[in-house]
């Protein structure tokens, strides 16, 4: 019974030092996600916050006779503009009712007379 238990024992304390020589620096963890913090900042968060701030300026500055592609990708020109709301002509007497931010970009004028 001895002998199992001098073979447990002798596994612990060699894989107790094993762990503490393989322990490595503090610091290198702590460097290393930060490394990855801020690959994650400038790839995706960065980016994305900036797409964003440019579509809320361009949303901001729509104005009547605007032509404009909404996010559903129907092609109009801006008849009436209301706070939160737009109105745009897709066709001869058809004129949709649609909110400010459903719009995805706006075209230079003359785009829709050349399609």
């Amino acid at each position: 019974m001895n002998f199992l238990f001098s073979d447990v024992l002798a596994s612990e304390v060699m894989a107790a030092e094993a762990g503490a020589s393989q322990g490595g620096d503090p610091w290198q963890s702590i460097i290393m996600l930060v490394v990855f913090g801020l690959i994650f900042y400038f790839m995706l968060i960065r980016p994305q916050s900036k797409r964003a701030k440019e579509h809320k300026t361009m949303v901001e500055a729509l104005q009547k006779g605007d032509e404009v592609v909404t996010n559903g990708g129907i092609l109009g020109k801006i008849t009436k503009v209301g706070d939160s709301f737009i109105t745009v002509k897709v066709a001869d007497d058809v004129e949709i009712n649609l909110q400010r931010h459903a719009v995805s970009s706006a075209l230079p004028k003359g785009t829709i007379k050349s399609i």
